[in-house]
């Protein structure tokens, strides 16, 4: 008996080779233990909540009380809506209802006190459908579509602001109110091109 652990003390001896593979294999394990611990402590695992709603809120009210709120807030962009009432949340990211941790930054889309000023697009000789889609893309508004006699069905002819002819290139704010003039087909055409022919035959 005695002899066996002679023979196991000189194998852990601190001058064999095997010893120092030991201790260095208990060392790696302890820090790998450890490292897992600490990152776990430090990302709070498990820890998640399900992000609230701030739609409609005041960002200015939301970055005062972020630390109550457990989050840090902060205004990434402006929109203008004239349905709401500026400085409110219109977007946030991360989205309502995603699981987050404590402290995570919250980035919000407020409400634009004034709409910014654009320049009006080109729209005629467009398609209605094309123009209504860059005239909602520009954060105007279709108030309007008059119809007036034209071989060129849905196709706009002129663009209206306030009642008056409006060119591409003219400054105007977002939100404001636009009256496309589209033709509208007004059945079939004289044939000019076969008559002419048929007056002066080659």
């Amino acid at each position: 008996m005695s002899k066996q652990r002679t023979t196991s003390a000189r194998r852990l001896s601190p001058d064999k080779p095997g010893f120092h593979i030991l201790l260095a294999i208990l060392v790696s394990v302890i820090i790998f233990v450890l490292a897992i611990l600490f990152l776990r402590l430090f990302t709070r695992h498990g820890h998640e909540i399900e992000m609230p709603s701030y739609y409609g809120q005041s960002a200015e009210e939301l970055t005062q009380r972020g630390r109550s709120e457990g989050f840090v807030f902060e205004v990434s962009d402006e929109l203008y809506d004239r349905d709401a009432k500026p400085g409110t949340v219109l977007k946030q990211n991360p989205m309502p209802g995603e699981k987050v941790k404590h402290g995570r930054k919250v980035y919000l889309t407020v409400a634009a006190a004034n709409p910014p000023t654009i320049k009006m697009l080109e729209l005629r000789d467009l398609s209605l459908r094309q123009a209504q889609i860059m005239i909602e893309s520009q954060g105007l508004v279709l108030e309007r579509v008059i119809e007036k006699p034209s071989p060129y069905e849905n196709v706009v002819l002129e663009v209206l602001y306030k009642g008056h002819s409006i060119a591409q290139g003219t400054p105007i704010k977002q939100g404001e109110k636009i009256t496309l003039v589209v033709g509208k087909d007004i059945g079939d055409l004289p044939d000019t091109t076969q008559t002419a022919t048929s007056e002066n035959p080659l």
